[in-house]
């Protein structure tokens, strides 16, 4: 497997999760324990499920971890909307955070694909490390 700081996605996952904390971190402190903090577990979320992805020993242990980080990608996207519909995001920031996150759910989608690719249905799993680089 390759090291997760190898990986594209988990240095734009982490981008993503730095520009969220800086932004909810003016979140109105009655949402501290609610929404912001919701949204700061999902951001996280994301560059940690590939880090312990890529930290297990079988490719299909790290596409489901890859799977856990689009979920929780899901999850932000959905929480930064109601952010934006109570008025603590404006929708220019709502939709840069949305661009960002769209861009590593379409890094995490390629590269769960070429997890898929490395190996054949009936074959043992073939080492990935040379191909993931390319994508991720």
């Amino acid at each position: 497997m390759q090291h997760h700081k190898e990986l594209q996605v988990w240095h734009k996952a982490m981008e993503l999760a730095e520009a969220v904390f800086k932004r909810t971190a003016a979140f109105p402190r009655d949402q501290l324990y609610v929404l912001t903090a919701q949204i700061q577990r999902c951001a996280l979320s994301v560059p940690s499920n590939i880090a312990e992805g890529g930290g297990r020993n079988s490719e299909n242990e790290f596409a489901y971890f890859l799977n856990v980080a689009r979920g929780s990608l899901a999850e932000l996207q959905t929480q930064m909307e109601l952010a934006m519909r109570l008025g603590y995001l404006t929708p220019k920031e709502e939709a840069a955070f949305t661009k960002q996150a769209e861009e590593v759910f379409r890094m995490l989608y390629g590269l769960r694909q070429k997890l898929k690719e490395t190996k054949a249905p009936t074959e043992k799993p073939k080492a990935v490390s040379s191909k993931l680089s390319a994508v991720g």
